[in-house]
């Protein structure tokens, strides 16, 4: 099954991935432009958009695990699983800005005071030089600091995980089941010391 998994995932192309990653997009769109999302389609386009994006982040993270504890090698699109992430990041973002909040003054001041925007908007933040330096330009430059630099996808996947869950209302399962799922995928990365019997 290892096997298999992995002969078909060298023959898949990564711009497949891209492809398949971008098409939620419009859809969300589409559905919200002819109420398919409710009588709030805004705020149910918004959280569809973080949803996905938490998704790809955790998936993302997943793929050093699979390959060191299952031997399943996802690793060619880790890259590619990384800037959708930020995509999505970014129109989540972008919807709450322009169509929800409106006012750059309101949106300054949400950022400030509300914890969860805070919150959220750091994980952003270090999403960018990550998204930034995606490219193969950017690893031969960097050289050893570019693996330094992009571990701050575990501080950026937490954060948003984080996030989720200050944003809803009360004790909800699924928020809590994602940052339960980030803190297993973060423990299992760790390598810890061997125990040597004398």
């Amino acid at each position: 099954m290892v096997e298999k998994t992995n002969a078909y995932a060298r023959k898949l192309p990564t711009w497949v991935v891209y492809l398949i990653g971008v098409l939620p997009a419009p859809w969300f769109v589409y559905l919200g432009a002819t109420g398919g999302l409710g009588f709030e389609p805004i705020k149910a386009l918004e959280h569809e958009l973080g949803e996905l994006a938490l998704q790809l982040l955790v998936a993302g993270l997943a793929i050093t695990p699979l390959r060191r504890h299952l031997g399943i090698n996802l690793i060619k699109f880790r890259r590619a699983l990384g800037l959708l992430a930020f995509f999505y990041v970014f129109l989540h973002l972008l919807v709450w800005a322009v169509l929800d909040v409106q006012l750059l003054s309101q949106i300054w001041a949400d950022i400030l005071k509300r914890p969860y925007i805070t919150v959220g908007m750091l994980g952003f933040a270090l999403l960018i030089p990550l998204a930034v330096t995606s490219n193969n330009w950017s690893v031969r430059r960097l050289g050893p600091k570019w693996r330094k630099l992009h571990k701050l996808t575990y501080v950026a996947v937490l954060l948003g995980g984080v996030h989720y869950l200050m944003l809803v209302k009360g004790w909800q399962i699924e928020p809590m089941i994602y940052l339960a799922v980030i803190a297993t995928l973060l423990t299992m990365r760790v390598k810890f010391p061997s125990i040597r019997h004398a």
